[in-house]
């Protein structure tokens, strides 16, 4: 069956919050693994709703996957200037990984950043091991933008995100 992506609703913030937790988890990409404070910020669905757009893909009627796209700018915001939307927290459950569903995500984000009025590009950062995401963001025709990349906990050098970019 096909993937809907659509509008989260509020009675599915608690699946995505587990979905993106554990995509994060299970990956190895949160450096404290369960300790890790971020892991709050990726099971709180609620607080992007109320930020930013969270799109999730719907299989068969179950949430699979989601992202947050921040359209302009505000607390969400890691690395968007003036005419930038930005990707976050893309998140697909293990067991759907390579059906589409993280690429309909990200076109999904492309389509409502081409329809925000002012908007010229859309910015992401990503982990140096996320390949997977790697390879749709390319394939959509996003570029790399070294010059931006930048660390979220300055006391840890390691931990350099990787930053994309694609021209609307």
């Amino acid at each position: 069956m096909d993937i809907v992506i659509r509008q989260v609703d509020s009675a599915e913030y608690e699946d995505l919050g587990e979905i993106t937790a554990q995509a994060y988890l299970q990956d190895g990409l949160l450096d404290f693994g369960h300790s890790d404070e971020y892991l709050g910020e990726l099971r709180d669905v609620a607080k992007r709703a109320a930020a930013a757009e969270v799109l999730v893909a719907v299989r068969n009627g179950r949430v699979v996957g989601g992202v947050t796209l921040v359209p302009t700018g505000g607390p969400l915001a890691d690395i968007a200037g003036p005419g930038e939307a930005e990707i976050r927290m893309l998140a697909v459950s293990r067991e759907a990984r390579g059906q589409g569903a993280g690429e309909a995500l990200v076109r999904a984000c492309i389509d409502r950043a081409r329809a925000t009025a002012g908007c010229v590009r859309i910015v992401l950062s990503t982990q140096r091991t996320m390949h997977g995401a790697h390879r749709i963001y390319e394939r959509l025709g996003f570029v790399r933008t070294p010059d931006r990349d930048w660390n979220p906990i300055p006391q840890l050098s390691d931990i350099t995100l990787l930053t994309y970019e694609l021209t609307l």
